[in-house]
């Protein structure tokens, strides 16, 4: 159901912190046109955090009315409350998403027990596709690959992807071979989406893409056609972006990068993120110098 580049796409906010839906729609006209496969609003990336849930869903909808069934919408829905969980789910399916990306719940830290029956909860209350989103150093939780395999087995069709941002490469085979090929993974690491789609993934959820996607589309499509001499080529040219976009707290260096490529982009950010130093946007305009070089 999911492949290729889906970027985590940024929120834009103006210099008061509204939400801009004129320039989130160009947006997404941009993205796909540049050929990303999927697109993912308010996740991470897309400060999901600082958003109510007003805001949250019906940014999803205007995402899911501006891609018009073009590619795939995956709505960010997490939360580490599984009656919130449950509603935001619901909220997602209303809201036209094609499926929702959910982290396990974070600062709790419950047992694998906990994040099973967190899940199996979720999948029981609404007929809405899931991709698991594992980011242990966001969450602090970890789905192990038994309760990943467990989750799929018991609701083959609610949890059909996963976006593992673990960084933990043998993970990759360890979740195919317990979880099975129609499984589909995709790197939640734009930095080693190389090796992971060697190892059986089947794409990136990127935040690269919110600012080369057509870059990005290209190494994807390498990867999916088996060329990874073309592949490597692509990755080595956006790798110190890759890198250049957590040289601060993201999405700060993402947002700084969406303005020099799209000089109409809004620069807005909501507390607590920041513009970032002056030595990651330096990172950055180099790294698309790089990147972005005919």
């Amino acid at each position: 159901m999911f492949s290729g580049s889906i970027p985590a796409l940024v929120t834009p906010f103006d210099a008061a912190g509204r939400f801009d839906e004129a320039a989130y729609r160009a947006l997404i006209d941009w993205q796909i046109a540049e050929g990303s496969a999927g697109l993912v609003p308010c996740g991470t990336t897309g400060e999901a955090a600082t958003l109510t849930a007003d805001e949250h869903f019906a940014i999803v909808r205007v995402c899911v009315d501006q891609a018009a069934g073009r590619v795939p919408v995956i709505a960010g829905a997490g939360s580490n409350d599984t009656r919130v969980a449950i509603a935001n789910l619901a909220a997602a399916k209303a809201a036209g998403a094609d499926a929702a990306l959910m982290v396990p719940p974070y600062y709790n830290r419950p047992n694998q027990e906990g994040i099973f029956r967190h899940f199996e909860a979720v999948a029981a209350s609404a007929d809405l596709p899931i991709m698991l989103y594992n980011v242990p150093g966001r969450t602090v939780t970890d789905i192990a690959v038994e309760t990943m395999a467990r989750l799929v087995a018991a609701y083959p069709k609610s949890f059909v992807a996963v976006k593992d941002a673990t960084g933990a490469l043998q993970r990759v085979t360890a979740q195919r071979l317990a979880c099975g090929a129609g499984f589909a993974q995709l790197s939640g690491n734009d930095e080693t989406a190389l090796a992971f789609n060697a190892s059986g993934g089947v794409g990136c959820v990127s935040v690269t893409a919110n600012v080369a996607p057509r870059l990005c589309a290209d190494f994807q499509a390498a990867c999916a056609a088996g060329d990874y001499a073309a592949a490597r080529v692509l990755h080595d040219r956006l790798f110190p972006l890759h890198l250049a976009l957590f040289s601060d707290a993201s999405p700060g260096p993402v947002k700084y990068a969406m303005t020099r490529v799209r000089p109409d982009f809004p620069t807005g950010l909501r507390l607590p993120m920041t513009w970032p130093s002056d030595a990651s946007r330096a990172a950055v305009d180099a790294a698309l110098a790089t990147a972005l070089a005919a």
